[in-house]
């Protein structure tokens, strides 16, 4: 694309150099290739501005920059550059990206999830019913990225702008005319999602987490009311909001679109509720009240926060236009998440269930123990927790993961996740704090696959071991390294000694 035509859709403070023709944007100075577009911005952790002269030698063909120092000194040392200096580096990445692009975000219709917990598991629910009544989607979350059948990793949450634009033109390209993503309070508040057009906005719910980045839960609210609001974009059409969260107050307020949505199990001011609520060992079974009808819904799913996710799920898929026989046809055939109350593969042939769950905050392990305790009720079987708290992030919540664990669980297993730079006893001792106010045994292993080992060989039949914390995960963050970890695999492992 002419680089003076891209530049009419950024908001540019100057530019000058000369007018070439622009084959790519990237913020990533390793990722530039001869011909693209380089945008230089003030990150969380680092100053893309340093890496100018990386990218030129990479043969960036333009350069965009959010400094007006590092701009002077552009012009001075390479005065025939094609250069702009902006006041927003990230609204400009997402501008020129879109752009240069075509506008892919314009295309699709993007229903976004955000909310403390449950993000991934109603983003994939949501893609799971589009499906299955033929549409072709871009699915972006936690877990995993989709373009139509195509499957990839996802490194981020919420990636940048210019990232996500990307993975949408792909979409298109294969046919896609729907897409549905995570959006995190991160990526919020960086406006990491500037200039995307939102239709269906959904918010599960707020809980204590990330408040090492927000500060307080009041910014961290924000953060996600922003959605709402539209980042650089006019309002969602559609909110779909959790009437059980005592936060669902500021995301109406926030929303400024046509049609609201609201959905919950205890409250009947919802719109849209589940009702008579049934769990069995296949999965959960409850009637779904609308405004119009009530049909009974089967789904494989279980727990009561499943229930929650599945109901969110479903509100946004009408608000997508599928209909109530579409959706009751569709929950039946869910799949689960992985790494969310993931059944490990030989558990059963033991006597006992050995499950993994992304659980990280205290609400989220609450819910996790709520739902193994109703499990093993009937059979008079125990609890046993295992987890731990990642280090580099909120101190504050460690003591009432503690507590939480403890207050649910038989046999708490406190052990180490992700410690990054501190030192995995210090913050094993500040989450013991709130194991000891509940009385409840606990046993304190640091070595995370000697803790799983340890778990799973103190379970009796009857009883579920909960390895939680890190779901789907593949790695353990260290201080110096980053090792191959995956909680799945060490638990099966432990297990073929039971067969």
């Amino acid at each position: 694309m002419n680089w003076i035509d891209a530049l009419r859709e950024v908001s540019v403070i100057e530019r000058a150099g000369a007018d070439v023709e622009v084959g790519g944007v990237e913020y990533d100075s390793r990722r530039v290739r001869p011909g693209a577009a380089f945008v230089a911005m003030h990150g969380g952790t680092t100053d893309g501005n340093r890496y100018i002269d990386a990218a030129i030698a990479q043969g960036a063909a333009a350069i965009v920059t959010d400094s007006a120092e590092v701009y002077a000194k552009l012009r001075r040392e390479h005065p025939e550059m094609a250069a702009a200096q902006v006041e927003h580096g990230r609204r400009a990445l997402a501008e020129l990206s879109a752009a240069v692009l075509g506008h892919p975000e314009r295309k699709l219709a993007v229903s976004a999830v955000t909310g403390t917990n449950g993000k991934t598991t109603t983003a994939y629910l949501l893609e799971q019913m589009l499906r299955s009544v033929g549409r072709k989607c871009v699915l972006i979350g936690t877990i995993e990225t989709h373009v139509g059948d195509e499957v990839r990793g996802s490194p981020h949450t919420t990636p940048e702008a210019s990232d996500v634009l990307k993975i949408f033109a792909d979409g298109v390209a294969a046919g896609a005319t729907e897409a549905v993503m995570e959006m995190s309070s991160h990526a919020l508040d960086q406006e990491r999602v500037w200039g995307i057009p939102v239709d269906v906005a959904i918010f599960t719910n707020l809980t204590q987490d990330h408040l090492d980045y927000h500060g307080t839960m009041e910014a961290y609210a924000a953060a996600k009311m922003r959605m709402f609001e539209g980042v650089g974009t006019s309002p969602p059409r559609v909110a779909v909001i959790n009437a059980d969260d005592p936060y669902c107050r500021h995301m109406r307020q926030a929303f400024q679109g046509s049609e609201l949505f609201t959905y919950g199990i205890d409250q009947a001011e919802a719109l849209y509720r589940a009702s008579q609520v049934r769990h069995t060992p296949e999965g959960t079974q409850f009637n779904f009240d609308t405004p119009s009808d009530n049909v009974p819904i089967r789904s494989p799913l279980h727990g009561r926060v499943n229930v929650s996710n599945l109901l969110a799920a479903m509100c946004a898929a009408q608000a997508c236009g599928l209909t109530l026989e579409e959706i009751v046809a569709a929950t039946p055939r869910l799949a689960p998440v992985p790494g969310r109350f993931q059944v490990v593969v030989g558990s059963a042939q033991a006597g006992f269930t050995v499950v993994v769950d992304y659980a990280h905050t205290d609400d989220a392990l609450r819910n996790l123990i709520a739902l193994a305790r109703e499990l093993v009720r009937e059979r008079g079987g125990r609890v046993i927790t295992l987890f731990g708290c990642g280090g580099d992030r909120d101190r504050t919540k460690r003591p009432r993961m503690g507590r939480a664990a403890g207050e649910g669980s038989d046999l708490v297993v406190l052990t180490s996740d992700n410690p990054r730079s501190e030192e995995p006893m210090a913050i094993i001792e500040e989450a013991l704090a709130g194991v000891r106010e509940t009385g409840t045994k606990c046993i304190v292993e640091p070595d995370r696959a000697a803790a799983i080992d340890l778990a799973i060989r103190a379970a009796r039949a009857g009883d579920i071991v909960s390895i939680a914390g890190k779901g789907h995960e593949k790695v353990q963050i260290l201080r110096d390294r980053t090792v191959p970890f995956d909680d799945v695999v060490v638990a099966e492992d432990v297990l073929k000694e039971f067969q």
